[in-house]
């Protein structure tokens, strides 16, 4: 990290950060005083960090988390608690897989899903909580859920699993951290609808075998999604919200 840096930062982590809303967010976060790191499986090869900026990227693949946690808590240890007047992590990473049922997936594509969408953002929530546990500044842990992980739909089983699991995940961590000193605030937040490739795959699949998909293309064809900027923009607008963590689980549609 540059010596020039010497003033409190502010630390954001954020997974899936090379494509989507995720890249934007990245994008948006990449400003004067913020020190950035994004994980995804390449890099953003757009973000340019202004002056007063530090901007890493490793390339990890979501789907063997266990590696990117360690090495996440290894760094976050390895800095001075007072470094940071605030520490947020965005758990944005997920797979969608082919729209269909559930006994139509492999079993390794089943497996990727669970492991990049749930386990990655467990494992790397508790690397993130252990290793700020010490620091004195706002600490905030962001997982991007859906409303698929409070409404479920025929096709998506494991997404709507994984999404579901996080919400309760967000709600049950929020009961922990409330009996820590400076307990971290923790929201698993549905960002709306969203013009990304994951729109493309709902859009694009098998109406035999996705009874949604006519609903999907419906969406684009009438201008309903929002672009990867907009929802960017929305979800740091709740990130920064002072009620922010009050509910664990929301949308920010609410």
């Amino acid at each position: 990290m540059p010596a020039s840096l010497s003033s409190p930062q502010h630390l954001y982590i954020v997974t899936g950060s090379s494509r989507g809303m995720g890249a934007a967010i990245a994008a948006r976060l990449l400003q004067p005083g913020h020190t950035l790191i994004g994980i995804a499986r390449s890099t953003h090869v757009g973000l340019t960090p202004p002056p007063g900026s530090t901007l890493e990227q490793w390339t990890a693949d979501l789907g063997e988390p266990l590696g990117i946690a360690a090495r996440l808590e290894a760094w976050l240890a390895a800095m001075p608690p007072e470094r940071f007047a605030s520490a947020t992590l965005i758990n944005n990473a997920a797979l969608l897989n082919t729209p269909g049922p559930l006994d139509a997936d492999p079993p390794q594509a089943l497996s990727a899903a669970l492991r990049v969408g749930l386990e990655a953002p467990l494992l790397l929530s508790a690397a993130f909580l252990r290793a700020t546990r010490a620091w004195q500044g706002r600490r905030r842990l962001l997982h991007i859920s859906s409303g698929l992980g409070r409404r479920a739909m025929a096709g998506s089983a494991a997404y709507c699993a994984v999404k579901a699991g996080l919400d309760h995940f967000s709600r049950a961590l929020a009961l922990e951290e409330a009996l820590q000193p400076n307990g971290a605030r923790t929201v698993s937040l549905a960002p709306g609808v969203i013009d990304t490739g994951m729109q493309v795959q709902l859009r694009g699949g098998d109406p035999a075998r996705f009874p949604d998909q006519q609903r999907f293309a419906e969406l684009a064809a009438t201008g309903a999604l929002a672009s990867p900027d907009d929802a960017a923009a929305k979800v740091l607008a709740y990130l920064d919200r002072p009620d922010f963590g009050e509910q664990p689980v929301a949308d920010v549609r609410d």
